[in-house]
């Protein structure tokens, strides 16, 4: 048989590698906080309903819903029970069920019989199943043995941050060294595994890096300098009367600015370093300073584009809050000094100061990194 390329060979080890890590972050638990008690859960079909203690006022519901369910799984399959669904009258916390809906269903067990039953919200795993299977599906048919790191990279981010940074912040650790730690960790695993385990990979893992502190450094001095906190996040109080009380929410607010830009960052780094790297491939010949004014022009043209990325991605996020301004009457010098509304401004602007210069940082870093011709085998 035929021995694989090193390179798709150097692939295929750095899939296993992350596969790996993803693996041994799943069965990791740091968290400070002891499980909470559960009982068991199912898929349930609801088969009745009864609104008789529901309470209406205009669009509000609140009290508690009544439901008869059978239960689709479990060890409890097939059986009926009834459920409360408590209203609180939150429509973004509440669900209003109707008979011939699925839902999820928390419940105890006692002499082989279902009991003491809550509704969990409409069934959605499956789904979410799903989209996440047709995404790593198409992932791969489009871009091959890279695109299954990129799959594997994307489980890896998740489970970083739900399995190390979440707890080591609850554990009490400093927000913004622990952040930069971690940052620094998946860009160097994300970039590695796209951009291959070659001078294209460490440009893009340096200039992603040289971005993400500058970010950093920005939004520390920002935050000061306009008098914002970390509790203009919503749930950051509710984290506090939890018990967390010595919580730096300032600083996890600073953490969540360049976490947030470190994707894009990442982005518009790998593409300076991919075009570098090809310039280098097609004029192997190519001067130092020739090669850097090529890689600028580049990203000059990205940039364009991409400052318009992180402003697009926040503010969609909170189009209901400036409806509501809008329908208040509200002047624009009273919006845009509301703290949560500069919080907001800051972390769009700050995050686009690290787009704006990680492409000079990157083409550097790629020039001199290529300053040399490129050796046979070692070109991607």
């Amino acid at each position: 048989m035929k021995p694989l390329p090193f390179v798709l060979s150097r692939d295929w080890l750095f899939a296993l590698v992350i596969a790996f890590l993803c693996c041994a972050l799943y069965l990791l638990d740091l968290s400070p906080a002891p499980p909470a008690e559960t009982g068991l859960h199912s898929r349930a079909l609801v088969t009745a309903v009864d609104n008789s203690q529901v309470r209406v006022n205009l669009i509000v519901k609140t009290e508690d819903q009544f439901l008869r369910v059978r239960l689709l799984d479990g060890p409890c399959e097939g059986q009926e029970l009834d459920v409360t669904n408590i209203l609180t009258g939150k429509m973004e916390l509440d669900e209003f069920y109707e008979k011939g809906q699925v839902i999820l269903v928390e419940y105890g067990v006692q002499n082989g019989k279902p009991k003491n039953a809550m509704a969990r919200g409409y069934y959605r795993l499956d789904l979410q199943l799903l989209l996440i299977g047709i995404f790593v599906a198409l992932l791969i048919a489009v871009a091959g043995v890279t695109g299954l790191k990129a799959s594997l990279s994307f489980v890896f981010a998740a489970l970083v941050l739900w399995k190390l940074f979440f707890p080591l912040l609850l554990l009490g650790y400093p927000p913004i060294p622990t952040g930069l730690a971690l940052v620094a960790l998946l860009t160097l695993v994300i970039t590695l595994s796209v951009g291959g385990l070659n001078r294209r990979g460490i440009a893009t893992f340096t200039g992603s890096m040289l971005g993400v502190l500058l970010t950093c450094g920005l939004a520390v001095w920002f935050t000061d300098a306009l008098h914002l906190h970390g509790a203009v996040r919503p749930f950051a109080e509710t984290l506090l009367y939890s018990g967390y009380y010595d919580l730096r929410l300032t600083d996890i607010f600073i953490a969540s600015i360049f976490i947030a830009s470190s994707g894009a960052v990442m982005d518009l780094a790998m593409d300076i370093a991919a075009s570098m790297d090809e310039i280098k491939r097609k004029h192997p010949d190519i001067g130092l300073v020739e090669h850097l004014t090529s890689g600028l022009r580049v990203g000059r043209a990205v940039i364009g584009t991409m400052t318009t990325t992180l402003l697009l991605a926040y503010s969609s996020s909170h189009i209901a809050m400036f409806l509501l301004f809008m329908a208040k009457g509200l002047p624009g010098v009273n919006i845009l000094n509301a703290p949560f509304v500069a919080a907001e401004v800051l972390n769009i602007l700050v995050g686009s100061f690290g787009l704006i210069t990680v492409a000079p940082f990157t083409a550097l870093v790629a020039a001199f990194l290529y300053r040399a011709s490129l050796r046979a085998g070692i070109s991607r």
